[in-house]
């Protein structure tokens, strides 16, 4: 094994170096042809949007407690905040991506190799926070999560369990023993979105008389519950330093390729559920 390859061994590994130059310029080409093909769909998903009369939206409303003059207590009402539009918000998370990739690979590109380097990339962290948090709220919606207040929430908890991705690897630069309190504690926090939308399926599968929860939203509820869980595991890969994982960049360049499979089963799912002409 080379000397260079070495000190990618291992997602912990710190060095003042870049990486290599050949495995540079094959990152670079990664990043932007992904940047490509996230803006493309993009592109498509809201091109498709806008052609569907009406836009395909879902409500998302506020939930309050108002004086009742007659009981002379105080009752639960709601109102409705907007309509969250569903195609938008799906070429949202696609066109996040798209920025990241190409910044990836053109205005931070030292930069970004420097920390690759050093067994990070907070570019990535960064942009599953916004774009993973978004998805999760599509899927909540698509669900039947309306209020607006768990939707706040859901967002805000996805985002945390990323940004305790981004803590992993900054806590465990130069250590040899992993470090895995900031890893267990995303999980805990990545769960706790899955456990609302669950408990919303449950509820309107098992209430007598309401419409049944259609079958897309089931098939994307599950395929994403796993695709969210194999980013997890590609870190655990990683750290755990099994197989073709020892190089970090391995690691790097399946996190792009996940990333990619999930927003794009996200999307197309979306697409013959609600967007299909």
């Amino acid at each position: 094994m080379s000397a260079s390859a070495g000190f990618l061994s291992s997602p912990a590994a710190g060095t003042s170096q870049g990486i290599p130059a050949d495995r540079a310029r094959s990152l670079f080409r990664w990043n932007a042809t992904l940047s490509v093909l996230h803006l493309v769909q993009g592109l498509a998903i809201l091109a498709i949007s806008f052609a569907k009369n009406p836009i395909v939206t879902s409500p998302v409303v506020g939930t309050y407690l108002r004086f009742d003059e007659a009981t002379r207590h105080l009752v639960t009402a709601q109102r409705s905040i907007w309509d969250l539009p569903i195609g938008p918000a799906v070429a949202l998370f696609f066109l996040m991506s798209a920025v990241a990739h190409f910044s990836m690979a053109f205005p931070a590109r030292r930069w970004y190799e420097a920390r690759l380097a050093r067994g990070q990339n907070p570019i990535r962290w960064v942009e599953y926070a916004f774009s993973s948090s978004v998805m999760i709220v599509v899927i909540a919606a698509l669900a039947g999560v309306q209020e607006v207040g768990t939707m706040i929430a859901i967002f805000g908890v996805n985002a945390a369990m990323i940004m305790f991705g981004w803590s992993m690897e900054i806590a465990n630069e130069g250590r040899d023993r992993p470090q895995w309190l900031h890893y267990i504690f995303g999980c805990i926090a990545g769960a706790v979105p899955w456990v609302v939308i669950f408990v919303t399926i449950l509820v309107s599968a098992t209430e007598p008389g309401s419409a049944s929860i259609p079958g897309f939203v089931i098939a994307i509820f599950v395929t994403l519950f796993v695709a969210f869980n194999i980013f997890a595991i590609n870190m655990v890969l990683q750290y755990r330093k099994i197989g073709r994982w020892r190089d970090y960049l391995y690691g790097e360049r399946a996190y792009m390729l996940f990333s990619l499979i999930a927003k794009s089963l996200l999307a197309w799912q979306v697409f013959f559920g609600t967007l299909r002409p």
